[in-house]
């Protein structure tokens, strides 16, 4: 019987092609195996299933000793320090504005001039009355000098009587003096001036109008914002740690913008309120800021870091290596050998990039920074430097050399690549 080779030969290389294609499909859908969680049990060889003696790649620092501030993070609103309505304070017509919106002022700059015929004519008036009420005073004083040299041919009564008009005269002149006075006053109003220095906002009436002292609006309002007041809160339970130090002297008070990345200006605190909000548990202070150059403004919200203490030769360590697990905080300690050793320790505070230490680690010795998620007691590590942050990639273009040795270095460690 004669095999027909051919037909034999082809069914084995289409199985063979099969086979290979199905296994390629398997494995590009099979999810590759997380690591380990931290904390949870090693899997059958230690952690990835490389057993123990598995290195493991991580970054580490040192212990620190230093002194630390201690500051209180709040939020604040910029405040003038002092607010001022212009206002006309006798009725007239506006016949000149010498303001302008947005103009900065010193105390006594003039600002507008008010018409002040009418009361120039009741100052001629007064002035009037006043020289009427001398010439009956200087008349009733004749009088009465005659009245007393007639001696006992005059009578008594006359005498008193042309005493009584001249002291009646005297005080008609003094009230004469007094009305003066108050229509001159009234024209120094005519004249408008700044009374604080400040920044001028808006204004809200024109030349040419009539203005009334009554008028609840004003004329403009002066802000004075050199120096500038930043209102702000705090949780009541630092309100003793503000006081004390309060009492040691100036406490310094920093400013941030909103996302607290830059610092505006710097002051000290002014005044702590007398009375805490029981509603929201806080209490209100208030720092003066000397605003030079003018980067802060009235109404802005503001970060404010309130510096309560400085903590000499505290221990510190970065933020990153104070790790918690049910038996509460721990750091991996790194031994001589390059094994680590899981620490309990006792964090007095921790902020975005430092924790103070107060039990459990020793300035001096190394901790791991960075890489703790594959760690146990005991683990065999290896150090690397940190990964500097690259630019974002172009959409399209090929990855930077770095970033190709970035993740060839993450898929020998086990990791996904970012």
């Amino acid at each position: 019987m004669t095999i027909r080779w051919k037909p034999v030969v082809a069914g084995v290389v289409l199985a063979g092609l099969v086979g290979g294609i199905g296994y390629a499909v398997q494995q590009k859908l099979t999810p590759p195996t997380a690591p380990p969680a931290a904390g949870a049990p090693p899997g059958p060889g230690g952690p990835g299933g490389a057993g123990r003696s598995a290195v493991v790649a991580v970054q580490a620092g040192t212990v620190a000793r230093e002194d630390v501030p201690i500051w209180f993070d709040g939020i604040g609103t910029i405040q003038a320090f002092n607010t001022v309505t212009v206002r006309a304070r006798v009725d007239g017509e506006l016949q000149r504005v010498s303001l302008q919106e947005g103009q900065l002022v010193k105390a006594g700059d003039l600002l507008a001039t008010i018409d002040s015929r009418a009361l120039q004519a009741q100052l001629a008036q007064a002035e009037a009355k006043k020289a009427q009420d001398e010439a009956l005073l200087a008349n009733a004083r004749r009088d009465l000098e005659r009245n007393m040299n007639l001696k006992e041919f005059a009578s008594r009564q006359t005498v008193d009587t042309q005493r009584a008009l001249v002291a009646q005269y005297e005080a008609q002149i003094r009230a004469d003096e007094a009305a003066i006075e108050a229509v001159r006053v009234q024209l120094n109003y005519t004249t408008v001036t700044a009374p604080i220095s400040g920044r001028i906002g808006l204004r809200n009436v024109d030349q040419g109008n009539v203005v009334r002292a009554s008028d609840q609006n004003g004329i403009a309002t002066i802000t004075q914002i050199q120096p500038i007041a930043v209102l702000f809160t705090l949780p009541e339970k630092q309100l003793p740690t503000v006081l004390a130090a309060q009492a040691q002297g100036p406490v310094k008070v920093e400013v941030q913008d909103r996302e607290g990345r830059r610092v505006l200006d710097t002051g000290s605190l002014a005044v702590v309120d007398n009375l805490i909000d029981s509603g929201t548990g806080t209490i209100r202070l208030k720092a003066q800021m000397p605003n030079d150059p003018q980067k802060l403004w009235p109404g802005q919200f503001v970060n404010v870091r309130l510096l309560s203490a400085i903590r000499r030769d505290a221990t510190t360590v970065p933020s990153t290596v104070v790790q918690r697990g049910p038996q509460g905080t721990y750091a991996y300690v790194i031994k001589d050998d390059l094994t680590v050793e899981q620490r309990p320790i006792k964090v007095a505070r921790q902020e975005e990039n430092k924790a103070i230490i107060d039990e459990g680690l020793t300035p001096g010795e190394r901790v791991v920074v960075d890489g703790q998620y594959r760690l146990q007691p005991g683990s065999k590590i290896r150090i690397v430097d940190p990964i500097a942050s690259a630019p974002a990639p172009v959409p399209g273009a090929a990855p930077a050399p770095q970033e190709e040795r970035r993740r060839d270095r993450q898929q020998r460690e086990g990791r996904q690549p970012s």
